[in-house]
């Protein structure tokens, strides 16, 4: 039973990075104070899905910000999620220099930004769901392994510092941060610990729907 729920997990977690980033923009929104990335989100996930004029203006409103504040971690994030998505369109196109190069500097300005914020929701989450995604189409699972890593820590973190509220988020948020937890820790082969985060967290009740329960 566990095995064909977490089957169902990562088929549900592994869809498009623009699915994920939407999910994990819910959990973020949960919190119900307004933040950066309630500027800056909609362009970037409408960005992601192909509307390249949409993310455009995301990446200006964050050049805007970071010009005004260049330690600002909110929009340095969103900022470096922008770089790391277009490296892919330039990978797509088989521009391998231009795609590497945007590649790094989105990891880096998600590094950096987690550096300077560590403990807010509204850094870790961004660069938890791009790294967790796209660690899916990563070529082979030694390139996977580091940005699982690093995508499982930004999620544990963001389970810590919700943890005096997490029970008053929605049943949807408090999943899909779990999904994303247990998918992670089965591919890296801790496959106990992701059924003990299934356990305490839910089951997938059809398409996309989330409902909590102890695992049988």
């Amino acid at each position: 039973m566990k095995s064909q729920i977490l089957i169902r997990a990562k088929r549900l977690f592994s869809h498009a990075l623009p699915l994920l980033l939407v999910l994990s923009g819910i959990v973020l929104v949960a919190r119900g104070q307004e933040r950066f990335d309630l500027k800056v989100r909609n362009y970037f996930f409408a960005g992601f899905q192909g509307d390249n004029a949409a993310l455009e203006k995301g990446m200006k409103l964050c050049e805007e910000a970071l010009a005004g504040n260049p330690q600002k971690a909110e929009a340095l994030v969103w900022h470096g999620a922008g770089l790391y998505f277009q490296s892919g369109q330039a990978f797509r196109k088989g521009d391998q220099e231009q795609g590497s190069r945007l590649w790094q500097r989105g990891i880096e300005e998600m590094d950096k930004a987690v550096s300077l914020a560590p403990d807010l929701v509204e850094v870790r989450v961004p660069r938890g769901a791009v790294l967790l995604t796209s660690s899916h189409r990563a070529p082979n699972p030694a390139m996977a392994r580091p940005l699982i890593e690093r995508g499982l820590a930004d999620f544990e973190k963001t389970r810590e510092l919700q943890k005096y509220y997490f029970e008053k988020l929605g049943t949807h948020p408090r999943g899909e941060l779990m999904l994303g937890l247990a998918d992670g820790y089965s591919r890296l082969g801790e496959t106990g610990k992701a059924d003990l985060i299934l356990g305490a967290a839910g089951i997938i009740d059809g398409p996309g729907h989330l409902r909590l329960q102890t695992l049988k």
